[in-house]
């Protein structure tokens, strides 16, 4: 990741500074207005919008800085904005306490589309703010919890998605999860109810409770015999493809 310091975007000094100790999560941004598409190819106009965000920021809104923990631009960079433990105020009234705030330097229209650099930036940023800053996992757009179409259809999209990072392969969601489900004791999670799921899609009656009893041992056992395996009423991992990936679905 490229880290652009203030001094070398050119930031004004704070007017003042406000610590927090940790967030649940961060919030991602987008700019809204027209962003000038040039800045794909002119990362001094990155810079620029960075200065001009600040001017509005504490010259309109008179804050006391820019509002932001960071600013990507479509290069990926990462531009410093108030960084780990300073809180925000770009999440609106009575948000910012709870989240960190990552601008993208993105518009609802000229520059609208997220790049992949971008994208990745903004997760490096995030994971700043983790290491750095005990921000939480959540990472949601500006609009949820307040009123605005912050971060844009796209990016919001994406955030909605997971945030998955460009490039990286999208999870199997049939990839048995490597817990052994068993009886007893009796066990509880997302996994057992997604397998109860699936094994209610082969026509097996069980409730999708999430709890796997006596119930649900007995019909993995059932599926294990069609299957040709040893039923021993525990859903490893060719239970589980047996179950989710059927050789006749």
């Amino acid at each position: 990741m490229a880290l652009i310091t203030r001094k070398q975007w050119g930031a004004r000094k704070p007017r003042s500074v406000t610590k927090v100790t940790k967030t649940r999560g961060t919030k991602v941004h987008y700019v809204g207005q027209k962003v000038d598409p040039r800045l794909l190819t002119d990362h001094d106009r990155c810079l620029n919008l960075m200065r001009d965000i600040q001017g509005w920021h504490m010259d309109g809104n008179r804050w006391s800085d820019f509002a932001y923990s960071y600013g990507v631009c479509p290069h990926g960079d990462i531009m410093a904005g108030r960084g780990p433990g300073v809180l925000v105020a770009a999440n609106g009234p009575g948000n910012n306490q709870a989240h960190y705030a990552v601008l993208g330097l993105l518009g609802n229209t000229g520059l609208a589309e997220p790049t992949d650099e971008m994208l990745i930036g903004i997760l490096d940023a995030i994971a700043l703010l983790r290491e750095h800053g005990n921000a939480g996992k959540e990472i949601k757009g500006h609009r949820d919890g307040y009123s605005t179409d912050c971060p844009g259809e796209l990016l919001y999209a994406w955030v909605r998605k997971g945030c998955p990072r460009p490039g990286s392969k999208p999870a199997d969601p049939d990839a048995w999860p490597g817990r052994l489900l068993r009886y007893p004791p009796l066990m509880r999670g997302d996994d057992v109810r997604r397998w109860q799921t699936a094994a209610r899609a082969l026509g097996y009656s069980i409730d999708a409770d999430g709890a796997y009893g006596v119930d649900s041992r007995t019909v993995c056992r059932h599926i294990q015999r069609a299957a040709g395996l040893d039923d021993d009423g525990i859903v490893g991992a060719l239970t589980w493809r047996a179950t989710l990936t059927p050789s006749n679905k």
